[in-house]
Formats: C-alpha cells, structure tokens, sequence
C-alpha cells in the first residue's frame, strides 16, 4: 500500500471507524464527519466496510444499482460502484446480506486490500465504516487503515465493548495510538470524562503487557440531541437539515481536529 502511495505522489489518509459495539451510531458519525470533512474542501470517500450488514445507503437514501458485491464478483469495475452521496463526499456502499464475505477467506482479504489500492491515490481522505464487534473481517478492515476512530457512548455496554476493541487493536496490531469521539452525551464534558476513565482501565489493564502505553486521544463529544433521530428518519444528513443543532456543531468540531 505504502508503495502505491510513494509510486503516485499521492494517498489518502485512511481512517478505520469502530466501535466494538452495535448501535452506537456509528455509521451516521461516519456520514456526516465525511460531510464535514468535504465542506473543508477535501475529496473525501467513505466505504461501507460492513460487508454482511450494510446499512450506510440506508442513511443517507440512497438505492444503488451497483454495489462492492458486484465488484468482488467481477460483474462491475470498481469505478462504476463509486457514487456522489448527499453532502459532496463519494460512497462505495457494500450490497446487505453478503453472508459470504462476513468471514475473513484469502480472497475477501484480497479483494478489500485492491479496492483501497485502487480508490487511495483519488482521494483526501477515506473512512471505512466498519462492522461492529470485533470478527475477523473487522479487524482485518481495521489494519489497512493509518488511523482508527473509536466511537463510543455513555453507556456501560457500549464502553465496555470500546475497551475490548481497543485492547485487541492494541495487542494484535501493534497500535499504541487512537482516537475516541463520545457520541450521546447528556452535558458537555462528559465526553472528555468518559475518555479519561477509559484511559486509566487502559492503562491499568493493556499497557503493562505491551512495550509501550496505548493512548487514546480524544477527538471530541457529540451532544445527545432530537435533531438527531428527525434527521435518521428524513434519510438526511445532520449537517444538512439542521445544521445549527448542537450535535452538529459537535461533528464539525471533530471533523476539524480530524483534518488538522
């Protein structure tokens, strides 16, 4: 990959977008922090790497005829599966259902190493919207990225499958640095609490097995806010219909900490 990057002059900055647990609002983070991130200026993808459960069309409307199912099989290029998605960003949007490629096979790996091979020298940036959980196909998804974006709530469950997912991160990758963004949180500052916590279980926990401290940096909070769910049941961006909202102006925040 790094080879690619240097032969083209070129490459866009890879960004994994986890979670550990479902329901965490993972994949509309992953929609309008690419929004945001696109309003900068910058050509911005994001691929839908949830390959058995796929549900990034869902939120942002849209009905593709050609999906990266098509392209794994070989029945599509890979540019025809590229769609501008609302928000100025592009999508490569995963067909659901694809119960074949929810294991990791040597050809899933291949095929999913090509594609990024093949999309990275076109843009600035590009977020994978991972599966949630920690299979194998999630983790291997998560290694072709140069950075990884934990997403997490307030909720005991949610933080305790965040910590699990970056311990394995951790532990099987060599990753001593990632980024946590608190979405759902009921006041400003929690977020930053609730980083701190999971920092110390890390470091009480992770760390002392490992040849250096694992940190998580904390890229922001997004305000538990009704704007929220009335733009999930438009099928429309946060930043779109209001754009004003506090969470809104929680995901811009982000974004541009992301770009920096």
């Amino acid at each position: 990959m790094n080879a690619q990057a240097a032969s083209t002059g070129h490459a866009a900055r890879i960004t994994a977008i986890t979670s550990g647990k479902g329901g965490v609002g993972k994949t509309f983070v992953s929609a309008n922090l690419a929004a945001a991130l696109a309003r900068q200026g910058l050509r911005v993808l994001v691929l839908d790497a949830d390959l058995g459960l796929a549900n990034l069309d869902v939120v942002l409307n849209l009905f593709p005829k050609i999906t990266l199912h098509d392209v794994f099989t070989g029945k599509h290029p890979l540019e025809e599966a590229i769609i501008p998605a609302p928000g100025g960003f592009s999508v490569l949007l995963a067909g659901s259902g694809m119960v074949e490629y929810s294991r990791l096979t040597p050809e899933v790996r291949d095929q999913l190493v090509d594609v990024i091979r093949q999309i990275r020298p076109k843009y600035d940036r590009i977020l994978l919207d991972t599966g949630a959980g920690i299979s194998d196909v999630v983790l291997y998804t998560v290694s072709l990225a140069d950075e990884v974006l934990v997403i997490a709530t307030p909720e005991p469950t949610s933080l305790t499958d965040a910590y699990a997912t970056i311990k394995v991160i951790a532990t099987t990758q060599g990753r001593r640095d990632m980024r946590l963004l608190v979405n759902q949180v009921s006041k400003v500052g929690e977020g930053r609490t609730i980083r701190g916590q999971l920092q110390q279980v890390v470091d009480r926990y992770v760390t002392p097995g490992l040849e250096a401290p694992v940190k998580l940096a904390f890229l922001g909070e997004i305000l538990s806010d009704p704007a929220v769910r009335q733009a999930v049941q438009r099928r429309q961006l946060l930043l779109d219909c209001f754009p004003g909202s506090p969470a809104a102006q929680g995901i811009v925040a982000a974004a541009t900490r992301l770009a920096d």
